[in-house]
């Protein structure tokens, strides 16, 4: 306990004292970069049950099917 104390008050006797602050922020670094890739996974998810939609969408402005079906179909996925 004592070298803790030692150490945060920076009376260790060395000039290394300051370095306890690093560890802090890298694990902060790590907690936000697991954050933003669990975020950005979720979202992945999210875009994926709006395809049927999108790639209705793209074929009816690719003229593979006309209007009436284009509203048949999206009315199906809903």
């Amino acid at each position: 306990m004592n070298t803790l104390t030692s150490l945060i008050a920076g009376t260790s006797g060395g000039h290394h004292a300051h370095w306890w602050i690093v560890f802090p922020i890298l694990w902060l670094l790590l907690f936000a970069l697991a954050l933003t890739f669990f975020w950005t996974r979720c979202r992945g998810r999210h875009d994926g049950r709006e395809s049927p939609r999108r790639i209705l969408g793209e074929r009816f402005a690719r003229g593979e099917i006309n209007a009436d079906e284009y509203r048949s179909r999206l009315d199906q996925l809903r």
